[in-house]
């Protein structure tokens, strides 16, 4: 069940409230849409067929039929299933009737009966009343819940307008960004040429889906086509055939286009994490700068690669610099009996005076070679008492 704002609007679930679902299609429009996978028979309020339908997610308010009235969106489209139907059946015909006006009551957009069952006189009489659509759907709730979805997902999704270029990658979508001119068509060209699709130049339509995927498409005019200075605007489908195009892609990483600066840090361990919100979607951003001489094709299409990694679970700078610190947590205990060795005074320097308990805490010579020994499998770091003279006789 989606959250609610104070007015009463209702969103998807996982949608933050943030993100709403912009525009409103009729019911006439809806019924009537070709990606509708069924088909809904109309029983009662033609009137009201040019009602508005905001929402897209469908919801079935049995309670309302009790009394109930809380939580019911009108702009949603109402579904009643059998336990609805069943309820209605075990009721006295008055009780029936004000149920139905009830319900009928608060201005709904249209409800749809499933399983092809035959409404009561109840609905029908309420539904014509009020001027409510009321629909006949052949197929049980569930099959007729996702078929509603899929068409009002894609109706009512929100959207928003960018100026950029989108590549499928090895099946990755690359969104490149940048200003005017830094090469983002060039570098969808490029990637073309080594077999992989474009989505959409110059300007990308971008949707937000549940979960929180962020979907693009080309404008209907730009369908296909690329520009490139110099040559002008070409048909990519025409010249590469069917397969250098897509459709439709989700964007997976966003890729930011920068001319190359001397004074700019650029990340090179790969440890930041950046993220570009696009409908309130984090989307994880890379910068990358852009000077003569650098392969863009191969830089992209190792980030492509890289991302696929990411999803397998293998993050090759975590690793990386969980290596390094390791190495440095060996290398400072390698080093520390050798700190030790250094506390030792030589025997040829004048000895300071000692007290009892200074000489009961120096580590003997024995301690030291087996706590090296100990560290390391080198014989070369065991201490070796000097030779002195007369020892070889």
């Amino acid at each position: 069940m989606g959250s609610s704002d104070q007015s009463g609007n209702s969103f998807p679930p996982g949608m933050p409230p943030s993100v709403q679902a912009q525009g409103e299609i009729s019911v006439e429009t809806f019924v009537s849409d070709p990606g509708l996978a069924i088909r809904l028979r109309q029983v009662a309020g033609e009137s009201g067929l040019q009602r508005p339908i905001r929402h897209p997610r469908v919801q079935k308010s049995g309670l309302a039929l009790a009394g109930h009235f809380y939580g019911v969106v009108p702009t949603r489209v109402q579904v009643l299933g059998e336990t609805e139907l069943s309820y209605l059946d075990a009721l006295d015909p008055g009780v029936r009737g004000v149920a139905a006006r009830g319900f009928f009551s608060l201005g709904l957009s249209c409800v749809i009966v499933t399983s092809n069952h035959t409404p009561p006189r109840a609905l029908l009489t309420a539904a014509e009343a009020t001027g409510t659509p009321l629909f006949v759907s052949p197929s049980r709730s569930s099959r007729t819940i996702n078929a509603v979805h899929a068409v009002l997902d894609d109706r009512l999704a929100p959207q928003a307008k960018l100026h950029g270029v989108l590549v499928d990658v090895f099946g990755v979508g690359l969104l490149l960004l940048g200003k005017s001119g830094i090469g983002k068509s060039e570098c969808a060209l490029e990637l073309v040429l080594r077999g992989h699709r474009l989505v959409a130049d110059d300007v990308v339509l971008c949707d937000w889906r549940p979960p929180g995927m962020v979907f693009g498409a080309p404008a209907d005019l730009l369908r296909h086509h690329i520009e490139v200075r110099g040559l002008g605007v070409l048909n990519v489908k025409a010249l590469f055939g069917v397969t250098s195009v897509r459709e439709r892609k989700r964007i997976d990483v966003v890729v930011r286009l920068a001319d190359w600066d001397e004074t700019t840090e650029y990340d090179r361990l790969g440890l930041e994490e950046k993220f570009y919100t696009i409908l309130n979607a984090p989307i994880r951003e890379l910068s990358v700068p852009v000077r003569p001489g650098r392969d863009m094709g191969s830089i992209l299409e190792i980030a492509a690669r890289n991302e696929l990694l990411r999803r397998a679970g293998t993050n090759s700078s975590r690793e990386f610099k969980d290596r390094l610190e390791q190495q440095l947590v060996t290398r400072a205990a390698i080093d520390e009996p050798d700190a030790a060795l250094e506390s030792v005074p030589d025997a040829s320097s004048p000895s300071s005076p000692e007290t009892e308990e200074d000489t009961a805490e120096r580590p003997s010579w024995a301690a030291m070679a087996e706590r090296a020994a100990g560290l390391n499998e080198s014989s070369a770091w065991i201490p070796i008492r000097p030779i002195r003279k007369g020892d070889d006789e």
